[in-house]
């Protein structure tokens, strides 16, 4: 994995698993066998411990795993230690949110339900200030470092090397018409959506108010990677925190959902036909 430092982390993080997983083994007989705690091998397997190219040497002869893949570890364990472009913002990103930025820059499908705003990726740069100033307790510096992070972000959707993502949006009604700022904000906001529907990669459908029947739930993203080795991700986020759910459960249900809405949701061409007349609406 060539991306960023989170998902290095994380495919670490399985691969130890996995290699414990087919020793035969329990966190507690791995950290008896190399002078460990049972809880330090449990911290590096699920990505809250930072693993040395030292740890990744003493677990491979261990688990008596072949050259080439001890150097593929212990590379990853190297780079997992870098900062990504997003870190250098400082507070500006909090440190849950570090994470997800970390796998979205990694992941190859993209599908995002949206209940209340406009999904950030396709969020105007008024739109984002108004959000991030609206009722916020960031400090104007920090804000301004977000704002700066979320428009960085969104060069992912119209980048060439490597591909975008293949990104799916469903967004609600109620977040079309729910204004942000002001009516010009809005407008502008919706013309920015109709252009970026143009790139291939983007497929954008409305989830109107007379769609009638629909799962119900909150926003969420489902992150997707190149790699088979990489489960999904399921992504949702509050006020102060966020949760990720990886467990073929979550991702199952979660994809189903996904499924529901963009199956009851106006067909793309019918979304961008609504969007025309919501932005005629603002205009006026």
């Amino acid at each position: 994995m060539a991306g960023s430092p989170t998902a290095r982390r994380r495919r670490l993080s399985f691969e130890l698993k996995r290699l414990r997983e087919s020793s035969g083994m329990t966190c507690a007989q791995v950290g008896a066998a190399v002078d460990w705690s049972g809880s330090k091998v449990n911290r590096m397997e699920t990505g809250h411990g930072r693993v040395q190219p030292s740890d990744v040497e003493a677990l491979c002869r261990l688990y008596e795993t072949t050259a080439e893949m001890r150097e593929f570890l212990k590379s990853l364990a190297r780079q997992a230690k870098t900062k990504g472009w997003w870190q250098v913002h400082g507070s500006g990103v909090p440190e849950w949110f570090n994470i997800y930025i970390g796998l979205e820059q990694e992941a190859d499908s993209f599908r995002q339900y949206q209940c209340e705003i406009v999904p950030g990726l396709m969020q105007t740069p008024a739109y984002i200030r108004e959000l991030h100033f609206a009722g916020s307790h960031m400090k104007p510096e920090d804000a301004e470092r977000a704002i700066r992070v979320r428009l960085e972000r969104q060069e992912m959707l119209s980048r060439q090397d490597p591909e975008p993502p293949d990104a799916w949006f469903v967004v609600s009604e109620a977040a079309l018409r729910n204004v942000v700022g002001d009516h010009a904000v809005m407008r502008d906001q919706l013309e920015h959506l109709l252009e970026a529907t143009q790139a291939t990669a983007i497929t954008l459908q409305v989830l109107a108010f007379d769609s009638g029947t629909r799962p119900l739930t909150g926003p969420f993203t489902i992150l997707g990677f190149p790699d088979q080795e990489d489960p999904d991700v399921v992504y949702r986020d509050g006020i102060t925190d966020a949760v990720y759910l990886e467990g073929e459960h979550h991702v199952r249900e979660y994809t189903r959902a996904f499924d529901g809405l963009r199956a009851a949701a106006l067909s793309p061409h019918r979304s961008l036909r609504l969007i025309e007349s919501i932005i005629k609406e603002y205009a006026q």
